[in-house]
């Protein structure tokens, strides 16, 4: 499980991050949306210890996240291309990240052989650097690298951006099975409200660093996030709204664990890195 207590984060005189209470139970589908600057990257940045917190902590099946590196063997990220390793091919990234994981090559290559659809065949056995693959199968790389080692919590920023739309439909059934067969907690942050809204069965709205709607995904939830959005101008200040179900006290929260991955290598650079 994962729990916020009293978290936030300020910038000189801004505050871009204030959540005082937020649990995330183990194998849930999560979703976390808002506009431009709403504290998106920030969250993740912060459960990521790229970034230390203002005031308050994120326990991680009882790590305390910014105190202790206990929680980076059950933690995988992908956050942004800066993640990768641009002078390696697919493959020595892969078996590099497994290296990393207590993974041999076989057992990488075996993980690897379930993603063919995935790699549309342009990934592996394509003698091309990292760094010289497009956008859209760099972030294949990314995401599929957050899978070896069978992490408990993967963490994905924008994972549908610069995808086409089959691989967009494929990543969204490897999601959907991460967190109902394999009890894996996935933490998705998207700009696309009809992709989060199909993968995550549960979706917290951020609004300028603070939470104001939280939502156990049901059939109108898409319709509602854009009646939310539509309106994002004229609304005044945040005001934090749950549904009922969604509630601290009625949830059962158990307990969730995160790793590490080579996304989970990071850089200071990431979490700094301007806001979503």
């Amino acid at each position: 499980m994962i729990t916020v207590h009293e978290l936030s984060k300020t910038y000189k005189d801004q505050t871009v991050l204030n959540i005082p209470h937020l649990d995330i139970p183990k194998g849930q589908s999560f979703g976390l949306v808002g506009n431009n600057g709403a504290g998106k990257t920030t969250f993740f940045s912060l459960l990521l210890d790229l970034i230390q917190p203002s005031t308050g902590h994120i326990d991680s099946h009882g790590v305390v996240v910014n105190a202790s590196e206990d929680w980076k063997p059950f933690t995988a990220a992908f956050i942004d291309e800066s993640f990768l390793i641009g002078y390696l091919t697919p493959e020595e990234y892969f078996y590099f990240i497994g290296e990393l994981r207590g993974q041999s090559k076989a057992e990488v290559s075996d993980l690897l052989s379930n993603f063919e659809d995935f790699f549309h065949g342009e990934i592996l056995g394509q003698k091309k650097y990292l760094r010289d693959l497009s956008k859209g199968n760099q972030k294949k790389v990314g995401i599929v690298a957050t899978f070896i080692g069978s992490p408990e919590v993967v963490i994905l920023d924008e994972p549908f951006a610069n995808l086409d739309p089959t691989t967009q439909i494929r990543l969204k059934g490897i999601i959907k099975d991460l967190a109902a067969s394999s009890g894996v907690t996935v933490l998705v942050s998207s700009h696309d409200l009809m992709h989060v809204t199909e993968v995550c069965e549960r979706i917290v709205v951020l609004e300028k660093g603070q939470i104001v709607k939280d939502i156990v995904t049901a059939p109108a939830t898409l319709k509602e996030l854009e009646a939310y959005f539509s309106g994002a101008a004229q609304r005044p200040s945040p005001e934090i709204e749950s549904s009922e179900s969604a509630s601290p006290e009625n949830v059962h929260l158990e307990s969730a664990a995160p790793e590490e991955s080579s996304s989970a290598a990071v850089t200071d650079e990431a979490g700094e890195e301007a806001e979503k």
